[in-house]
């Protein structure tokens, strides 16, 4: 029985399918009706009791949240992403934690009133509170870069993928990357792996 994963590649579920690509696990797409409210229906808050997008079913097992789901595909599927010693395993968890909890906060909040919110209702104190914050994220990961190939060792890990998913927001909410040049070499070097680029042609 193949993965099941709920939702689009055009939301905070692509990273999980991104994940699914890397891993080269077999998987099928369930796409959840949002607008007609597919999302707070028994059937999957059985699945997801938030009624929030992703979800995952592998078998009898079940999981929420995207990151935990990655999280749970790298173990099972292809546990070297999870870096190859504890230090590094450490490391992996800590990039994931950061990008999630620190870095996707702001980048979400502006992406919601650019995206979301009609222009003559936007909060712009929301987005430029979260806009004088990005900088010195990026700043401490384009730092973190400097004389390496990727985040953690030399190989690429989930800390790569967790933390790139949040980066390549910023070309929605018009936050200009280029002052960053670490962070641009990598993102163009992730760009380049099969499971990226077959990632973002479901994107399209």
């Amino acid at each position: 029985m193949m993965i099941q994963i709920y939702g689009s590649p055009r939301t905070s579920a692509g990273r999980c399918f991104w994940c699914l690509e890397e891993v080269g696990a077999s998987y099928d797409k369930v796409d959840v009706d949002m607008r007609a409210g597919k999302h707070k229906e028994a059937e999957y808050l059985a699945i997801n009791p938030n009624g929030k997008i992703p979800a995952m079913v592998d078998g009898d097992y079940s999981l929420w949240e995207s990151m935990a789901i990655n999280s749970y595909l790298a173990s099972e599927y292809k546990p070297e992403l999870l870096g190859k010693s504890a230090k590094e395993k450490g490391l992996v968890s800590q990039w994931t934690t950061w990008a999630i909890a620190e870095l996707q906060p702001p980048v979400i909040d502006i992406f919601i009133q650019l995206v979301f919110v009609p222009e003559d209702k936007r909060d712009h104190g929301i987005i430029e509170r979260s806009q004088k914050k990005l900088p010195e994220m990026m700043a401490i990961l384009d730092k973190e870069l400097k004389g390496k190939e990727m985040l953690v060792g030399e190989e690429f890990s989930l800390a790569d993928l967790n933390t790139a998913s949040v980066v390549m927001i910023s070309e929605a909410i018009r936050f200009d990357l280029s002052p960053y040049g670490e962070i641009k070499r990598w993102m163009e070097t992730i760009a380049k792996r099969p499971a990226f680029e077959k990632y973002m042609s479901m994107r399209s």
